[in-house]
C-alpha cells in the first residue's frame, strides 16, 4: 500500500516526470543496496529525517513507515531515541511533525 502524496508532490512529479523518475530510481537502488529489511530501513529513515530536522522529510518517512506496517509506538520509540543527540528541542519537533501524519492516518 502506498502512501497519498502531498499536493506539491503531487505537482512536481506532473512537472518534472523524468526528474521524479530518476529521483524515485535512486531511491529503489539506495533501498536494495544493503542486508537492512524494509521495516528496519524505514525506522532509519525516520531516524535519519527526525535528525536532519525537516518537517516534511518526516512526513515523508512516517508515511512511508506506516505503509510497511511499522507501528505508531516504534515511530515514536526511533524519535525518541534521537533527543540525546538531537537535543530536546528538535526531538519535540520531529514527534509532532511524525504525529500529524499518525493523527490524519
Amino acid at each position: 500500500m502506498r502512501a497519498e502524496f502531498p499536493k506539491w508532490t503531487k505537482h512536481f512529479q506532473r512537472s518534472y516526470p523524468k526528474v521524479w523518475k530518476a529521483f524515485q530510481k535512486l531511491g529503489e537502488e539506495c533501498h536494495s543496496a544493503g542486508p537492512l529489511d524494509a521495516r528496519t530501513r524505514r525506522l532509519v529513515k525516520v531516524g535519519i529525517a527526525a535528525g536532519y530536522g525537516s518537517e516534511g522529510a518526516v512526513h515523508s518517512a512516517v508515511r512511508n513507515a506506516l505503509a510497511e506496517g511499522v507501528s505508531e509506538d516504534e515511530i515514536r520509540h526511533v524519535i525518541l531515541l534521537s533527543i540525546t543527540t538531537i537535543g530536546f528541542p528538535n526531538g519535540q519537533a520531529a514527534l509532532s511533525w511524525a504525529e500529524d501524519i499518525v493523527r490524519a492516518k
